[in-house]
């Protein structure tokens, strides 16, 4: 780093304990002055907003800067994990750490926009976000230095909150039993029942869904329009996807919709288990599969899968930036030109159903025959003589063995 230069940091900022430490430490270690930059890809209110303006700068930052990113997160990131139904370990939605990507492209721009070389963030060594962010980071702008104090140094909590207090700097809310991190996808929750995989977390602990078994609500109904992938309203009011997420979540949320307990790989290669909360995540999902099975051939069903998955692990890995990314979503974007139509769905505590789906451009509506009733489209003859094909290889494989 050059000892002249007092152009300032861009820290990506949290609130949390670690990013908090940040902000003085930096300061003290650099001698530069420290902007703090959140990137809202979802889960900050207003209130959240005023409280982390305050906070950074009672820390000693120069400028807090919030993004609001939440459009270009769906934009660029959601709309791919909608198109392509991705679920990692066909459970988890990518609740948390598909913003990784977007949030290290808006923090280089940022610093460029500021004349800084320098960018910061407040991962720890144990966790995937940061690799996620360093490969982000360096692929956007390669020549850009990326600090990350509380990993390099290996500073550990306790550390961090006596260097906080001894310097009469404002400590994050301590006591909390669990980790949560919250976005526009969903709510991730770890704790000390994550840390191995015998137990749930208790009821309590949930975010979104607190004690909703106790207490079961009345069926609900609702339906979603979805146009060429993109969900575009609800129960037909007209809404933009982040609107329509946002009014999802806190419907499911209270039907305990999206819950669940995943063990997965970490990019670091180690097991790991992460409670999350993702209503909005699941009906979409839900939804937009039973759409896309009324619409889409079975070819391109098989197809989409089999990039899907892949294009999953990029994005929970940070390699979304890969040129091979904008390959597969000029794919999934491909396959919806016809996903257009109609889902209605039911809601009860702790499962969701889907009653119904509808489209003009329906597959099951386009042949004439019925299924299991009328042929429609070919005689009895032509099935006969159909299955008499469609089972003369295994016919040739009893007789070459002899049997």
């Amino acid at each position: 780093m050059n000892a002249a230069d007092t152009t300032p940091i861009i820290l990506g900022y949290s609130g949390g304990l670690d990013t908090s430490f940040c902000v003085p430490w930096l300061k003290e270690r650099y001698g530069r002055p420290v902007v703090t930059v959140t990137i809202n890809t979802g889960g900050i209110d207003d209130e959240a907003a005023r409280d982390l303006d305050h906070r950074s700068r009672a820390l000693g930052a120069q400028e807090h800067v919030l993004v609001e990113a939440r459009q270009a997160f769906f934009d660029r990131v959601l709309k791919y994990l909608v198109f392509g139904n991705v679920r990692r370990g066909h459970l988890y939605p990518l609740c948390v750490g598909a913003e990784r990507g977007i949030q290290a492209t808006l923090l280089a721009e940022l610093a460029k926009a500021r004349g800084s070389r320098t960018v910061a963030h407040g991962c720890t060594a144990a966790g995937n976000d940061q690799v996620r962010f360093e490969v982000a980071l360096r692929t956007i702008a390669p020549g850009l230095e990326v600090l990350a104090p509380v990993r390099d140094e290996g500073f550990i909590r306790t550390e961090q909150q006596k260097y906080l207090e001894e310097g009469g700097y404002p400590v994050p809310v301590r006591g909390s039993a669990y980790s949560i991190n919250r976005g526009l996808w969903g709510v991730t929750i770890g704790g000390r029942e994550t840390l191995d995989s015998k137990e749930s977390i208790p009821e309590d602990a949930w975010v979104l869904s607190p004690n909703a078994f106790a207490k079961p609500r009345k069926p609900e109904r609702h339906v979603i329009s979805f146009t060429q992938g993109v969900p575009t309203s609800l129960d037909g009011e007209a809404m933009d996807p982040v609107t329509l997420i946002e009014t999802l979540e806190a419907i499911g949320g209270a039907y305990a919709i999206g819950r669940g307990i995943h063990v997965g790989d970490t990019v670091l290669g180690t097991k790991g288990r992460v409670a999350f909360e993702a209503p909005a995540a699941e009906i979409l999902l839900v939804a937009h599969r039973e759409l896309e099975k009324l619409v889409l051939s079975g070819p391109q069903q098989r197809i989409k899968d089999l990039v899907a998955a892949p294009y999953g692990d990029f994005v929970h890995e940070g390699k979304q930036l890969d040129p091979v990314c904008r390959d597969i979503e000029a794919l999934l974007a491909s396959s919806q030109a016809r996903v257009t139509g109609e889902v209605k769905i039911m809601l009860h505590t702790g499962n969701l159903f889907v009653e119904g789906v509808t489209s003009p451009h329906s597959l099951l509506a386009a042949t004439k025959g019925v299924y299991g009733e009328k042929a429609g489209e070919w005689t009895p003859a032509d099935a006969l003589g159909y299955s008499r094909i469609l089972a003369l290889p295994g016919v040739l494989q009893t007789r070459a063995a002899g049997r």
